[in-house]
């Protein structure tokens, strides 16, 4: 993916923005928040579909037969969808408050958010073993520290590196992926991007990618694999204007 192209594409939106109906924009808004929702808590096992996703979330109705664990996290994500979008319009850079506030949100009525983990964990099938914890606090604190000093001039790869990092490092003991999901594209949109959707059936070669990099330190395919998804984004976008 050439990232000039993905740039163009992103000033090309920018100048026809204002010219795209409100309705057009609110319904596009919508329709990727609950598909965002769907999707990334669908990666970690929710098995509530699209559609009852959309219940949930537009209608307020609870689905039968579902544990009220699975109707919290969609929930919880779209809040925390809506409050990264708040951080974004305020100019906030990212940054440890705002990571543990987004987890807190993921988190609400499931377990208590915001707080580091002090025990070892294991992420199933992967070869990547996370730090235990006295390193994973040393880790993490460097992760923070490295964000508001990225190496990465390309905009796609840093917040491709944010998400692969922070999973790699899993300072909580649970919602390390939503979190990762929702702190990438905190980078996108300060960038000026479009937040993207890692599609529950792209599951399996989402996990190989970011098992690249836990493992080899190789960030190429899943920056390539977001790049994918922004333009596809974007194209949608601008072919509103069309």
């Amino acid at each position: 993916m050439d990232y000039n192209i993905l740039c163009q594409k992103r000033e090309q939106l920018k100048g026809i923005y204002g010219k795209i109906s409100k309705e057009a924009l609110e319904s596009f808004d919508k329709s990727f928040a609950i598909e965002y929702a769907h999707n990334s808590t669908a990666i970690e096992g929710n098995t509530l579909s699209l559609i009852q996703t959309k219940a949930v979330l537009e209608d307020g109705i609870s689905i039968g037969g579902k544990p009220l664990r699975e109707i919290y996290e969609v929930v919880n994500h779209n809040k925390a969808f809506e409050f990264v979008k708040k951080g974004i319009q305020e100019k906030r850079l990212l940054d440890e408050n705002i990571v543990k506030e987004i987890h807190a949100l993921l988190m609400e009525n499931i377990l208590a958010g915001g707080v580091y983990r002090n025990v070892e964990v294991r992420i199933s099938g992967a070869k990547h073993k996370p730090p235990v914890p006295n390193e994973m606090y040393r880790q993490i604190k460097n992760f923070y520290a490295d964000i508001q000093n990225s190496v990465y001039e390309n905009d796609i790869e840093f917040a491709a590196w944010t998400h692969a990092e922070f999973v790699k490092i899993h300072p909580f003991v649970d919602g390390n992926g939503r979190t990762a999901r929702m702190i990438m594209n905190y980078q996108l949109m300060a960038s000026g991007f479009l937040p993207v959707s890692i599609s529950k059936e792209n599951r399996l070669e989402y996990f190989e990618v970011l098992e690249a990099y836990a493992v080899d330190g190789n960030l190429k395919p899943f920056a390539e694999m977001i790049a994918v998804l922004e333009e596809e984004r974007l194209d949608e976008y601008i072919k509103l204007q069309a």
